[in-house]
């Protein structure tokens, strides 16, 4: 039983999963809001939180963490120069989910995750 396990398995294995975590970290860093499923928005919510977090921290070995998770120099540095001190005083929900309806093709319930200003 799966019982109070909070991972999500998203249908992949572990290096796809990580690896497209990646990216969408980077593609909301980088863009502000992007429109994905509410699994996987569910997901990137937990990890933008947590790399924010890190990112406020500021420390050496929080900014390796944070690198480790994004894997991409440009969205880095906009995270620390511009999203993470916006967040210095908030205590924690730096993004929100935006219900939008169903996709057309296989009717899978999107959403909206943008960062909260």
């Amino acid at each position: 039983m799966r019982h109070r396990r909070r991972t999500e398995k998203l249908g992949r294995t572990t290096a796809h999963k990580k690896s497209m975590m990646s990216n969408l970290l980077v593609s909301l860093i980088k863009n502000e809001k992007i429109q994905t499923t509410e699994a996987k928005g569910k997901a990137l919510k937990r990890h933008f939180d947590r790399v924010v977090s890190l990112a406020i921290k500021g420390d050496n070995a929080s900014l390796r963490e944070v690198i480790s998770y994004l894997r991409d120099k440009e969205a880095f540095k906009i995270l620390l120069r511009e999203v993470a001190p916006r967040f210095r005083e908030r205590k924690g929900g730096y993004c929100r989910l935006v219900k939008m309806g169903y996709r057309r093709g296989d009717g899978a319930p999107l959403v909206l995750v943008e960062i909260v200003e």
